[in-house]
């Protein structure tokens, strides 16, 4: 398989489609424990969701032949505030710590889901697509914030080997813990 012929894009409204089928393939409550050991999304975003992220300019995809094999939401924490999780997360912003940034809801953005299909997985998309995003956004926020959960090990170990995000803390949530994650976005990724 290779990695050259795959477009990144800024999605439209006619790529909901698409991103709504990788998304199911990838949710969390539609995998077996055995699925889930290679990694999992966790939340599922309506087709009115996608719009709104959509006209934000904050999903991004990678397609192989038209069709969509990846994507990255990357959007304001406004936007994410429409999910408890968020919301209890936007507050410990200004608690953490990261280069000499002064983080606050409006100079950072919440980074993923990311969903790559898993016959693309460990072939070095990660990269480039990662790259792709950040040269979009790298105006409006000088740093991403993402959190993961601890059990996702395939996530961590892409995010803090393969992408170098640093590690500065973490929280429980509804019983899940997590690790907080933050990036610089004027580094590039490649």
């Amino acid at each position: 398989m290779m990695i050259e012929n795959i477009q990144f894009e800024v999605a439209k409204n006619t790529d909901i489609e698409g991103v709504l089928a990788l998304q199911n393939l990838y949710l969390v409550s539609n995998m077996t424990e055995e699925e889930k050991a290679s990694g999992f999304v966790t939340t599922p975003f309506s087709v009115e969701q996608l719009q709104e992220v959509i006209r934000q300019e904050g999903l991004f995809i990678a397609k192989d032949d038209n069709k969509i094999i990846a994507y990255i939401f990357a959007a304001s924490w406004q936007y994410f505030s429409q999910w408890a999780i968020f919301n209890h997360m936007t507050p410990m912003l200004h608690g953490l710590s990261f280069k000499d940034f002064k983080m606050t809801d409006t100079n950072t953005f919440q980074y993923g889901p990311i969903c790559i299909d898993k016959k693309y997985r460990e072939k070095g998309l990660i990269n480039p697509f990662f790259d792709f995003m950040r040269t979009h956004l790298v105006k409006r926020f000088p740093v991403s914030i993402t959190f993961i959960n601890k059990t996702n090990l395939p996530s961590q170990k892409a995010h803090i080997e393969k992408l170098k995000w640093s590690l500065i803390g973490d929280f429980q949530f509804n019983n899940n813990n997590y690790f907080i994650l933050a990036y610089d976005m004027s580094q590039p990724s490649i």
